[in-house]
């Protein structure tokens, strides 16, 4: 079971890499946000128009063209970026609300799996691209002062 798929980590990854722009007013390319990101190029491209599509970046077309982050990163929930890439988090095939388990009365775990959905959904829900920058730039500071130690 994956919680979270390759298309949305690399979501992930390139919203951060635009939010992390040195000029917020700058335009990045795709080749250029997936040589910085380490992500394929032809995925990226994909995933560049999804977010587009959904708002949470802006194009440039031309020469000094390519993508900008639209929505502040603190509007830009991980568990929105799931749902665009991969719907809706469901741990247990028996959970998929339109076709029901014909042991859903008696299975012991049911409940429990729910519960831990919504433990996860809410979890990721509080997530904000944001949080996730400053837990970056928390970790980065960190690292560099053990490391002078």
């Amino acid at each position: 079971m994956k919680v979270l798929t390759k298309n949305t980590d690399y979501a992930i990854r390139a919203l951060m890499g635009l939010a992390r722009q040195a000029d917020p007013q700058a335009f990045i390319n795709v080749k250029a946000l997936a040589g910085q990101q380490q992500i394929p190029y032809a995925f990226l491209r994909r995933i560049m128009q999804a977010l587009l599509k959904a708002g949470y970046v802006r194009v440039r077309e031309g020469r000094a063209g390519g993508f900008q982050i639209h929505k502040p990163p603190s509007e830009i929930r991980i568990l929105d970026l799931i749902r665009l890439f991969q719907g809706e988090i469901v741990l247990s095939e028996c959970m998929f609300r339109k076709k029901l388990c014909g042991n859903r009365a008696t299975c012991v775990l049911r409940h429990e799996i729910l519960r831990i959905e919504q433990m996860v959904n809410q979890e990721f829900g509080a997530m904000t691209l944001q949080g996730l920058l400053e837990d970056r730039k928390s970790t980065r500071l960190n690292s560099s002062h053990v490391s002078q130690s």
